[in-house]
């Protein structure tokens, strides 16, 4: 069966749009799809001829790079299971999958408008060949894409068309090539470690990778997420004078920020490494103890920084002399993360949702992450 005779080779049409321009739509209809699939055969033709021995599978959604390169790859997977369902030799081995009454054939297929905003868009395409002939395309694939695969006249003026925009380029090439651009884009911006944990879980996803941030947290892939060291134990392990700590605790948190903002858009989690750890949507938190009954009872407190507002916040109790004893940390890495922690760590500790802003870090006398001696009103 075809299923089993044939090896899937992922490309793509990178439609660049002009400055200032902005899609109609996201995705194309049935119709607008194998017109554009009609198109990318006789473009991928005249480079290849062999490419008509494979089935050429098209979906007509314009995606950003996030979306494709995520583990499994699911928008090819997806695309390479419906192929394969149709019957060979229809519609002359072509096959495109557009929007039906608004909707794709399948959700991996719909593009989010969350990422709609780049300049680049990728549609993407499959080649499904019998194994022999795989292997020679996806060599042959890998030297002429990225050499001479400008996309014709037809294929632009067609997206042009159905897609309202100017386009600065279209062209095509290969997954590799793809994710070579992303390397290089998250490395110009000082990203590189990132790099490294998603290349692991898209590649070789059955291996550890560990690798430090440009400021030093350590990072750990693992079985389809990634760890961090909390922010509290990185702190602790620093030294330096208060002043300085503080400040540098704003930066790893709004690195860890950055981190899992955009780890979440390529479908990675972002989690704590230890024991006690808990996760909601955009938040992280730590539990160091429980609450002691032979102390005061159990406070909130917002630590903030300049241009981040809450950077973590602290459940503590106060004991003899009035030192404050941390029991938990959370990280608001996302805004509408803060609210449900603040009820998490309220409903775990029994105490009223009511936090103590601060207006600034506050450290204990080791230098670590803590809550003020006195008490607060």
């Amino acid at each position: 069966m075809e299923v089993q005779t044939t090896v899937a080779l992922p490309i793509v049409l990178a439609v660049e749009l002009s400055p200032g321009e902005t899609p109609t739509q996201l995705a194309l209809t049935r119709d607008e799809a194998a017109e554009l699939a009609a198109h990318v055969a006789s473009d991928l033709h005249a480079l290849l001829p062999q490419v008509d021995q494979a089935r050429l599978a098209l979906a007509g959604g314009l995606f950003d790079a996030v979306e494709l390169l995520r583990p499994g790859f699911p928008v090819w997977a997806t695309l390479d299971e419906l192929a394969r369902r149709v019957p060979r030799g229809h519609l002359e081995n072509v096959v495109a999958f557009g929007s039906h009454e608004g909707r794709m054939p399948a959700q991996p297929l719909e593009p989010d408008p969350t990422y709609a905003d780049g300049p680049m868009r990728y549609i993407p395409i499959s080649l499904l060949a019998p194994e022999p002939l795989a292997t020679e395309l996806a060599e042959q694939l890998e030297i002429e894409l990225v050499g001479r695969g400008e996309a014709g006249q037809r294929t632009s003026d067609a997206l042009m068309r159905r897609l309202g925009v100017q386009l600065e380029h279209v062209r095509y090439l290969s997954r590799n090539d793809v994710l070579a651009l992303t390397c290089v884009q998250y490395e110009h911006v000082n990203l590189a470690p990132l790099w490294m944990l998603l290349e692991a879980a898209l590649l070789t996803p059955y291996r550890e990778e560990s690798t430090l941030s440009a400021r030093g947290l350590p990072l750990r892939y693992a079985e389809g997420k990634v760890f961090a060291q909390s922010p509290a134990a990185w702190l602790a392990a620093q030294a330096g004078e208060a002043t300085q700590r503080t400040h540098d605790l704003a930066g790893i948190v709004f690195e860890l920020r950055q981190y899992a903002a955009l780890l979440a858009a390529h479908g990675l989690a972002v989690r704590l490494e230890g024991e006690r750890i808990d996760a909601i949507e955009g938040g992280l938190l730590e539990q160091l103890a429980d609450a002691d009954p032979g102390f005061d009872p159990p406070t909130l407190v917002a630590h903030e920084a300049p241009g981040l507002g809450v950077i973590a916040l602290t459940v503590a109790q106060r004991g003899d002399g009035g030192a404050a004893r941390a029991l938990a940390h959370g990280y608001p890495l996302a805004p509408q993360s803060l609210g449900p922690l603040i009820a998490l760590l309220a409903e775990r500790y029994g105490i009223a949702p009511d936090l103590h802003a601060l207006g600034r870090v506050v450290l204990d006398a080791q230098g670590r992450l803590s809550a003020p001696a006195t008490p607060l009103h």
